[in-house]
């Protein structure tokens, strides 16, 4: 049985005919060697396929170079682009990016996030404020940069990079308002240790208190964010008397399988009932009728994330909070009311 070890510092030096030293100094300040020398090196580490020892160049700069991000889940589209553009922004500063899935469960994000920095992650990426403050504590005793996206409030003690939830639910209700409809009904996410979700249902409340239509006649079903949960809470809310004309949901994805499950009942969007989502992701335009949703600006979030969150790194004075905006995109799905 043959044994395989990796190639050292030491073979990459006998193979160039330099010293370490000098293949140290090739890889860590090339531009400290002359050409010709730092060509022999580069091919004896390409020749060989030797990685330069990770944790060692982590003691020597006390910086590892990698940033964590915990989302809470991979399941859909709703985190994808915002992490990409997150990501790519770091590549460009030679970081790199270690990703993790909490499946919306607080405690396995406390975990995620104390492994994450074990491993010597130099910030993390969160997604929302609602966790344990015993979290919040570690992270403030590690004293380990996080930045918070999908959510921004007026909160001094925290960095955000994201968008008012609250507002921009508060928007998408005056919208459908301004339709007519006053039957409204919603479809969200669950609210317990999701601040999205809560501030989503908050804000559209906002809207019909300033409308002047009873709280009472709002109804609220709380779904995990499937398909098949759209359609089931799309039923519960379709049976009630007298039904609502117009359906807010809180993402894309429980919009779709709402509209799914109408097209199942014999339904028409928007003709029998309006249909409306949040994200703005790709399948807004792929379902039919195309989906009014409101527009999550996914990709410069991610973008701002990345550039605060490595500020916070280097310790760079006077960073703060970057607050993006949304805006509302209709299509079909959002009709005007039928006189009755």
């Amino acid at each position: 049985m043959v044994a395989y070890t990796a190639p050292t510092l030491k073979d990459v030096a006998l193979l160039a005919g330099v010293s370490t030293a000098t293949v140290s100094r090739s890889l860590s300040s090339p531009e400290l060697v002359q050409p010709t020398t730092r060509e022999r090196v580069e091919e004896a580490v390409e020749q060989l396929g030797y990685t330069p020892h990770f944790g060692g160049r982590a003691l020597a700069s006390n910086r590892t170079n990698t940033v964590g991000a915990v989302i809470p889940t991979m399941d859909n589209a709703i985190f994808a682009r915002g992490l990409q553009a997150f990501q790519e922004e770091l590549a460009a500063a030679g970081v790199t990016l270690l990703v993790a899935s909490s499946s919306y469960d607080p405690r396995r994000e406390a975990e995620q996030i104390r492994a994450l920095v074990e491993r010597g992650a130099d910030g993390l990426l969160l997604i929302g404020v609602a966790r344990p403050i015993e979290t919040y504590a570690y992270l403030h005793l590690r004293k380990v940069p996080y930045v918070i996206a999908w959510n921004h409030r007026s909160d001094r003690e925290i960095f955000y990079a994201g968008f008012d939830n609250r507002t921009a639910a508060c928007s998408i209700a005056e919208r459908i308002i301004s339709h007519g409809h006053r039957r409204i009904a919603m479809i969200a996410g669950q609210t317990p240790s999701n601040d999205r979700a809560a501030d989503r249902v908050a804000g559209v409340r906002d809207a019909l208190a300033a409308a002047k239509i009873p709280d009472q006649a709002f109804t609220v079903v709380e779904a995990v964010y499937s398909f098949e949960a759209g359609g089931s809470a799309f039923v519960e809310l379709i049976c009630q008397s007298p039904r609502p004309t117009a359906i807010i949901c809180g993402n894309d994805v429980l919009a779709v399988g709402a509209i799914k499950k109408a097209k199942e009942m014999g339904m028409s969007v928007p003709e029998d009932v309006s249909v409306v989502g949040f994200d703005d992701i790709e399948l807004a335009t792929v379902v039919e009728p195309n989906l009014t949703t409101v527009h999550v600006p996914h990709k410069r979030m991610g973008q701002a994330a990345a550039q605060l969150l490595l500020k916070l790194r280097d310790n760079q004075t006077g960073c703060q909070s970057i607050e993006l905006s949304t805006h509302i995109v209709e299509r079909e799905s959002l009709g005007a009311v039928k006189v009755e």
